[in-house]
């Protein structure tokens, strides 16, 4: 199968990160991108995590180049409020390289430090292995050399999604050649290779090699027209709906803060994603506990609680289906974005997908001929990927001890991988990686944020009991290790000496983005 003529379907961040991808990377290739003018996109995928930073590089986006047209702020870490219990405080998922010390690369001597002082708060454990915790906790952008942290692959961005789109449309796609057509699809016909062409609402017939869906969770072509099965994954993920709506500051100098605060209420979780201009929030939801006019007024509660002004918001209700296709890619049919699947705002995935997926995408297209193999290496790679993001997102409702409502109670208690419930050893990924990690290792992989989760939802991979039991020693001496726990928070302490005469992310943002 050739890849000369390449059709996409749908414009939208996916559609317009697609083409610039192909564009780029494939010069010679005839690239065509249908859009229509009568359907919005979602719009609402306002935050990035730090990998997003892959594709900017392999694109060459530099930060200045696209940030002012996008509204766009920096993000270091993604908060956690009450996800552990109803009042249980915050926890962090930050952003960059863990930072062990001599003799301990694994992040065990913080576990040593709360069992000899049970009152150490659970974010501790980020502060004292993350440099970007210093930023984090005072506000405060540096990216200098004196941290070990590296600012300019490490951070990730809050930006306007429907914006970035725009900018790449206007400043790349269309200044290398895209030939953009303002259009509906009024149909689709098939054959047996897979989609012969399609038939514009004017009339026209457009022809290519390979059509790659944008389309969102209509799936316009991969779906419904290649009638691909979707597998829902509402067994593990419970939230199907969201509420969303835009806030303006009231403080902005202390509001515009460096972190995604995701807040658990009692039905799902609320976003806060501060922007240069305003703040885009909105309520994920399930509305198997709650319907949507009962979910509004309590993301509305919440809003006021968090000492917001309402009465100008507009809230746009979003249904979301959560799942993926069996196959993301059917003979000439391609699947990118919320036409292949999503899994939920959690974690900031739906960006996250897009440019993993494009990056295997682009490994399969450098070959001149695809066959069936092909097609299938991006299949598995795809799911897999997938897989293992949507059981790390799971983990954030299993590990939860909330109980105050049907919403939470049914969480504790929802069977999270039938192999498990079965006893039915296979691969290791996702959960039972997780548990292999902690009752065989004795610790979580320091460079994967099921490490800040677990810990963040009191759920350590080291105790004094499991210190005892694997020492055989009643009476562990646990002595020596005083001296390098006093040298790990001498450490954090330097950290937050080295940034805090640093600027606030909005003197910073105002200085080298903002002018």
């Amino acid at each position: 199968m050739k890849t000369d003529k390449i059709i996409i379907v749908g414009g939208g961040t996916a559609g317009f990160m697609t083409a610039t991808t192909m564009l780029k990377l494939f010069p010679k290739k005839r690239i065509t991108l249908i859009e229509s003018p009568n359907i919005k996109t979602v719009g609402v995928g306002e935050s990035t995590i730090n990998q997003f930073r892959k594709w900017l590089s392999l694109m060459n986006i530099k930060d200045e180049d696209f940030m002012k047209y996008c509204d766009a702020s920096y993000k270091l870490s993604i908060r956690f409020t009450n996800f552990h219990k109803k009042k249980s405080g915050f926890f962090d998922y930050p952003f960059g390289e863990f930072t062990g010390i001599k003799g301990d690369l694994r992040g065990n001597l913080w576990h040593i430090k709360k069992i000899l002082n049970p009152k150490t708060k659970i974010n501790d454990y980020v502060d004292s292995f993350y440099p970007v915790m210093a930023m984090i906790n005072q506000n405060a952008i540096f990216d200098g050399v004196w941290l070990p942290f590296n600012f300019k692959k490490d951070t990730a961005f809050h930006f306007d999604a429907t914006k970035f789109g725009l900018w790449l449309k206007d400043s790349i796609c269309l200044p290398l050649g895209l030939n953009h057509i303002r259009s509906g699809v009024k149909d689709v016909v098939i054959g047996d290779s897979g989609i012969k062409h399609l038939i514009l609402d004017n009339g026209d017939k457009i022809k290519g090699d390979l059509f790659i869906d944008c389309t969102g969770f209509k799936s316009l072509l991969l779906g419904e027209a290649m009638n691909e099965e979707f597998i829902s994954y509402s067994d593990i993920l419970p939230n199907n709906k969201a509420w969303a709506t835009h806030v303006e500051y009231s403080d902005k100098k202390k509001q515009l803060e460096g972190f995604t605060n995701c807040t658990a209420l009692s039905n799902g979780w609320s976003w806060n994603i501060p922007l240069w201009s305003r703040i885009g929030t909105g309520y994920v939801y399930s509305d198997k506990y709650v319907t949507d006019e009962e979910a509004l007024i309590e993301f509305k509660n919440h809003l006021i609680e968090q000492g917001h002004k309402i009465s100008k918001c507009k809230f746009n209700n979003i249904p979301m289906r959560i799942g993926v296709h069996k196959r993301l890619f059917v003979k000439n049919v391609v699947a990118i974005g919320l036409s292949a699947g999503f899994i939920e705002p959690l974690e900031s995935n739906g960006l996250y997908t897009v440019h993993e997926f494009l990056f295997h995408l682009i490994r399969t297209m450098e070959r001149d001929n695809l066959t069936q193999y092909d097609r299938d290496n991006f299949n598995y790679t795809c799911r897999n990927v997938y897989q293992n993001w949507s059981e790390f997102v799971s983990q954030h409702y299993a590990l939860s001890e909330r109980d105050d409502s049907k919403y939470w109670r049914e969480c504790n208690e929802r069977v999270c991988d039938e192999s498990l419930y079965d006893l039915e050893p296979t691969q290791n990924h996702g959960f039972r990686d997780f548990i292999i990690n902690k009752m065989y290792n004795l610790t979580f992989p320091k460079d994967q944020g099921v490490s800040c989760i677990s810990i963040g939802m009191n759920n350590f991979p080291l105790s004094n009991n499991t210190i005892i039991y694997e020492s055989k020693d009643n009476n562990f001496n646990y002595e020596p290790y005083i001296k390098d726990i006093k040298e790990m928070d001498k450490r954090t302490a330097s950290w937050n000496d080295t940034v805090k005469d640093c600027p606030s992310l909005f003197e910073y943002l105002t200085k080298e983005i903002y002018n």
